[in-house]
Order: C-alpha cells, then sequence, then structure tokens
C-alpha cells in the first residue's frame, strides 16, 4: 500500500458520564473509525463493572476514540464532547452519581493537553455554562475494555427506557447541533 495514501489515525479519551451515552453520540460522527467503552483513571488492574459502579476503584466510564483527523479535528471533537454532556457537575451526569461518572479529558500527547485547556478556558471566557466547567485534564491512563454486554450498547437496545429518555436527546442535540459531521452511513 502506498504510504501517502494510507490514513493516520489518533487517539482519544473521555470521561462524560455514562459510556453508553459517550458511545453514542461519538459513533455518529464522520471520520471516528472506533468507539470503545471501558475504564480508565482508576487504581487497579483489569476492574470489572461491578467493582466500578461502588466508586471504590477510582476508574471512570470513559470511551476510547479512534478517529481520522483528516476528517474530525481533535478541537471537534472537543467541541461534541461538551456539547453533549454537564461538563459543570462534579462526579455527575443526570440521576448517574459517583466518580465513575465525573467529566474528564484525557490526553494522549501534549497538543492534545493544549488544546483541551485552551477549550476550555475559551468556554469560562465566553461564559457558555452558567457554572463552572469541573472537567479534569490528565494524562492517559490504562483502559480497559468494558465487558462485552456495554458494548454498541444503544445501537441494540434502543427500545430500553435509558436509552430513551437519556441517549435520545444527546442524540437528537448531536443531529441538531452537528448535523454536518454526521458519518451518512450509519
Amino acid at each position: 500500500m502506498d504510504k501517502q495514501n494510507k490514513s493516520v489515525v489518533e487517539t482519544a479519551i473521555f470521561a462524560g458520564g455514562c459510556f453508553w451515552c459517550t458511545e453514542a453520540v461519538f459513533q455518529r460522527l464522520d471520520g471516528v473509525v472506533e468507539v470503545l467503552p471501558g475504564y480508565t483513571g482508576g487504581n487497579i488492574k483489569n476492574p470489572a463493572y461491578r467493582e466500578i459502579c461502588t466508586g471504590r476503584t477510582g476508574h471512570a466510564e470513559g470511551i476510547k476514540i479512534t478517529f481520522d483527523p483528516s476528517k474530525i479535528s481533535y478541537m471537534e471533537l472537543l467541541e461534541v464532547f461538551f456539547a453533549t454532556h454537564d461538563p459543570t457537575t462534579l462526579n455527575r451526569q443526570g440521576n448517574d452519581v459517583g466518580t465513575q461518572y465525573r467529566s474528564e479529558v484525557f490526553y494522549t500527547s501534549e497538543e492534545q493537553k493544549k488544546q483541551a485547556e485552551e477549550f476550555i478556558a475559551l468556554l469560562e471566557k465566553e461564559k457558555v455554562f452558567d457554572s463552572p466547567i469541573v472537567t479534569v485534564i490528565s494524562e492517559e491512563k490504562p483502559f480497559y475494555l468494558a465487558e462485552e454486554e456495554h458494548q454498541n450498547y444503544y445501537n441494540g437496545h434502543r427500545q430500553q427506557p435509558y436509552c430513551q429518555f437519556i441517549i435520545d436527546p444527546k442524540i437528537k442535540k448531536l443531529n441538531a447541533y452537528f448535523s454536518k459531521k454526521l458519518n451518512t452511513t450509519n
């Protein structure tokens, strides 16, 4: 394969509440190659969902996004991230409460760290949110893939009440504000 025609992909890791929600949102973006739900930012190896739910492992429910920066930039991913969850509530997204539901950006490069810091500073300066942003910016930590039943959850369980009442509004918001960035093959 000609190296000039081969796409270079990058990785982004976000925690913004329930990974069913964030996975569903980012799966719909053009340029996103893969979205994996999992656990990151904690202090034990290979945690299980039942351990994460206790809040004692220090992990957050997160997603690891593989993306093509020639189609979607890291800054655009940040825009979607901050528009589709509440970055002003500490350890909480709606009815989901606990450190596992915190808002955190795990940067994989110094450039990502810089962009995340600048983006949050801009959001604060422009007073986009009524309350201060509590999103933490941290260096990438080991990421553990969630159990199979948590992967691709929304797409396989759209009739579940949680999906209808919690995730559907996020997808509608995504469609309204980021329609030009959507993958039309989904």
